[in-house]
Order: C-alpha cells, then sequence, then structure tokens
C-alpha cells in the first residue's frame, strides 16, 4: 500500500490554513488541473465531520466519480477523510496542521490501495503513485498561496 507524506510550510496561522482545507469551494480551485467538481453531498463551504462530498474529475484523460467521507475532525489541527467510493480499491487522507514560529506546517498522509490486484501494484510502480504525489504537492503549493495571501488580508483590514 503506497503511503505519500507531503510536509509544506504556510506563512499564515493554522486556523486559516485548515479551514482552506477542508473547504468544498477551495479544493475547487486548487484542482482546476483536473477540472474537479463537487456533484453530490456537500457540495459548497466547509466540510465537517460525517460528512461526505462526491467529486467529478478527469484523471488520464477519464472523467471519474469519487466520494469521500469525513471521518475525524479535531478543529483546527487534523481531519481525516476517506474514499468510500471510486476508483482506488481504499484510500486515506489525513491532514494535519501544525502551529510554528511564524507560520503552520501542513502535512498530507494519503495511504492508498489501488484497484486490480497485481496489476494495480504495477501501475503504482509505474505511474500512480508519482501522480499522486504531484497531485498532493500541487494541490498545497495552491492551498499556501491562497493561505498567504488570506493572512495578509486578514492583516491588512486590521490595520
Amino acid at each position: 500500500m503506497p503511503l505519500i507524506n507531503h510536509r509544506i510550510f504556510i506563512k499564515a496561522p493554522v486556523h486559516i490554513c485548515f479551514d482552506l482545507a477542508r473547504n468544498v469551494d477551495v479544493h475547487t480551485r486548487t484542482t482546476s488541473k483536473t477540472d474537479e467538481k463537487a456533484v453530490a453531498g456537500v457540495t459548497e463551504g466547509w466540510m465537517e465531520e460525517g460528512d461526505e462530498v462526491t467529486w467529478e474529475a478527469t484523471h488520464f484523460g477519464i472523467r471519474q466519480r469519487l466520494t469521500a467521507r469525513i471521518t475525524e475532525m479535531d478543529w483546527p489541527h487534523r481531519f481525516v477523510d476517506v474514499m468510500v467510493k471510486g476508483a482506488f480499491h481504499s484510500f486515506t487522507h489525513t491532514h494535519e496542521f501544525f502551529e510554528e514560529a511564524g507560520g503552520t506546517m501542513m502535512v498530507d498522509t494519503f495511504a492508498y490501495q489501488s484497484p486490480l490486484g497485481p496489476l494495480g501494484l504495477m501501475a503504482d510502480r509505474l505511474f500512480l503513485e508519482k501522480y499522486m504525489e504531484s497531485f498532493i504537492k500541487l494541490r498545497a503549493l495552491e492551498l499556501k498561496k491562497m493561505a498567504e495571501n488570506e493572512k495578509d488580508s486578514e492583516v491588512n483590514s486590521e490595520s
């Protein structure tokens, strides 16, 4: 089972990073390369524990759907989403946020199991794990930009 760990430092308060990461509208903006759209369940705003969302996106030229549920939420430090229906055999995505001097360390841990047994294992080695790692990194970079801009807007509005 591949395990992807990604860490990124964001110059913004932990609550801003956390709320952006669980926001459906922000998710669609940070995944524009795959044209993700929320099509069922919670389709806008913040996700809460127990909420489900069905995403429709294009990966590898194929339009597909995936439903995920928020199974744990500890605002503003951690939330976990798991796939309940979709192309993977399973996945668990843990989002963690650690307050540090000058900002937040955001940590994504993505554990997944591909479908199709040995064929899925081959796909992991050949391309899927790299693809998923790149997808997570790109989304984190986009979220970082948004959080740092929002933090700056928050500071300017207080002046």
